[in-house]
């Protein structure tokens, strides 16, 4: 009961990488398309792909009319557009390897685009034990929080809703945030990397401008 979903508590975060004019953007394993539904309110375009057939079902019945629905695999298929205004993802980077995937999003950029993506780390404890201990409190006395909010009829809560038993998930992800900085840094000059509290890290890149961009 007081489990919620991270992920959506992260929306707000990545939506502050957005550009204020954003023509077309991209939004990387897009599941159910809660998160692409709210990038449509502040871009004229929104393409959402995401490899599982099932999660295309759903976002395409769940999302406004700019957003295009696709099937495909970044790392398999063409992606839908190029010279993205900015392209986001919540919980895909993990599922691929960064060496293969970072350079495919990075081209499909223009120039001064923003790449923003949130993806779950490997546990670790070494260096990130009291960030373990604090996300664990934290996350029952949110949860606490947000049942209160939900049971008062609140949109606040954070509630996780049928589309995460049919969301591939890994159980398993391959890369601390430490190596997915230094992964990350040998593709993307400039790349941040940081570990959030629940079990998330945040990527930021800006792809730069160049005199013949």
């Amino acid at each position: 009961m007081l489990d919620w979903d991270h992920n959506a508590y992260y929306h707000r975060l990545l939506l502050r990488e957005m550009p204020q004019r954003c023509r077309r953007v991209l939004d990387v394993g897009c599941g159910a398309g809660a998160f692409a539904d709210q990038l449509a309110q502040r871009s004229e375009k929104v393409d959402a792909l995401d490899r599982s057939a099932a999660m295309i079902e759903k976002a395409k019945h769940r999302t406004s009319n700019n957003v295009n629905c696709v099937l495909a695999d970044v790392l398999a298929d063409p992606l839908p557009g190029k010279d993205y205004d900015a392209i986001f993802s919540i919980s895909a980077l993990h599922h691929m390897p960064l060496q293969d995937s970072l350079p495919v999003l990075a081209a499909a950029l223009r120039p001064g685009g923003v790449l923003a993506a949130i993806a779950l780390p490997r546990p670790d404890l070494a260096r990130e034990l009291p960030v373990e201990i604090v996300a664990a409190v934290g996350h029952r006395l949110l949860g606490a929080m947000f049942l209160a909010k939900r049971a008062m009829g609140s949109n606040g809560g954070f509630a996780k809703d049928s589309s995460h038993t049919t969301m591939p998930v890994v159980m398993d992800p391959p890369l601390t945030t430490r190596e997915v900085a230094n992964q990350a840094a040998a593709v993307l000059p400039g790349v941040r990397v940081r570990r959030l509290l629940f079990w998330r890290y945040l990527l930021i890149w800006q792809k730069p401008i160049t005199p013949d961009s």
